[in-house]
């Protein structure tokens, strides 16, 4: 299984000025450092650099499942995530939302539980031993804000 950044096709149209999943320019700010995770290099924003702040939807469609919520970049072009290990923006919370989806991107009942961050790989394999399961989203046990999204290795 891997962890995976958000589209770098998208990352870059936003960092260009595109539109986000509500139409509207990413916001600017200047990152604490702290609680400022990147979805493309799946680290936090450096403290002090400047971060962009926008809409995202991790899916390809509109649907019910389809959940929309704040997410941060770095501003200036970082090196999308490509370990094979746990992003470092999974270290930095005791615990994590962690729920698989099917092909038609619908949440699969009875998958979602507030993991510990130590547990998530596991979680995740076992969760994966389902036929039915396509991904797994990590989100925010706090704030249920997107942070990276598991598939398959192939």
């Amino acid at each position: 299984m891997k962890f995976t950044p958000y589209a770098q096709t998208f990352v870059d149209d936003i960092r260009a000025g595109g539109p986000d999943a509500y139409g509207r320019v990413a916001e600017e700010a200047i990152s604490s450092g702290t609680g400022t995770p990147c979805r493309s290099c799946l680290k936090n924003v450096p403290k002090g650099d400047t971060m962009l702040i926008l809409a995202a939807r991790p899916f390809r469609t509109l649907h019910p499942y389809a959940e929309t919520g704040p997410i941060f970049f770095c501003k200036a072009p970082c090196m999308p995530y490509a370990d094979d290990g746990t992003p470092d923006i999974l270290s930095r919370s005791p615990e994590f939302l962690v729920k698989a989806y099917s092909a038609d991107d619908r949440i699969l009942y009875g998958t979602g539980r507030i993991t510990p961050k130590d547990e998530i790989t596991d979680y995740a394999r076992t969760l994966f031993d389902r036929e039915d399961v396509t991904y797994i989203d990590v989100r925010s046990a706090r704030n249920n804000c997107f942070l990276t999204r598991i598939i398959r290795d192939t």
